[in-house]
């Protein structure tokens, strides 16, 4: 993910987001009240990144739904060729577990997507759920992936938390940051030395 900027769906999306992840009680009315309103937005709000369908798994936060490949907005999963340290010092390969994850928990749900911007390289980045669950909380709880606070505002921050404090997932052991990762492997760095203290391991 690179450089989104905000843009004029971002509120409603991430409103949208916030009402997803409520209390079970409220939750079912507001999802209905939220769809209600994307569905009356104009017709000059509307964005071709808006998308709801059978999603597949490209890797632990990007999607492809119909054709149009989405990048969950706020949060940054382990690449595939990452490699984390599990509770006992086992190197483990953290983006196939999150990607796993999440292919599972999808499983034939209809994934439904509010678009909030693109990338640098034209992809959707956007707020997505499936069975009234926002996928990137979902990941982000369970310690599949992290908050990414340059593009998120904080917006995963709270989720982050939980999963630190219960040791979920990448939690229970070490890993460093999807994002430092890509810089260390971009730069000619191996997978393995970029996975590893050799790249400045944050966690």
């Amino acid at each position: 993910m690179c450089s989104p900027a905000v843009s004029r769906n971002r509120m409603g999306a991430m409103a949208a987001a916030r009402l997803i992840r409520m209390s079970k009680p409220v939750r079912v009315a507001s999802f209905t009240f939220v769809s209600l309103v994307i569905a009356a937005m104009p017709a000059d709000r509307a964005r071709a990144g808006d998308v709801a369908g059978q999603a597949s798994v490209i890797d632990g936060d990007t999607l492809e739904i119909l054709g149009t490949r989405v990048r969950l907005y706020g949060i940054d999963a382990p690449e595939h060729d990452q490699l984390c340290r599990d509770q006992h010092g086992a190197h483990y390969r953290c983006g196939q577990v999150a990607a796993n994850a999440l292919a599972a928990f999808i499983g034939r749900q209809t994934v439904a997507c509010v678009e909030v911007d693109r990338d640098r390289y034209g992809r959707v980045v956007a707020v997505c759920s499936a069975g009234k669950v926002d996928l990137a909380d979902w990941l982000v709880r369970g310690g599949f992936a992290v908050d990414w606070p340059r593009y998120s505002k904080g917006d995963y921050a709270a989720a982050e938390a939980e999963a630190r404090g219960a040791q979920s997932g990448l939690w229970s052991g070490r890993f460093v940051e999807p994002w430092r990762y890509r810089q260390c492997t971009g730069g000619g760095g191996r997978p393995n030395v970029c996975s590893g203290e050799g790249a400045n391991e944050q966690r």
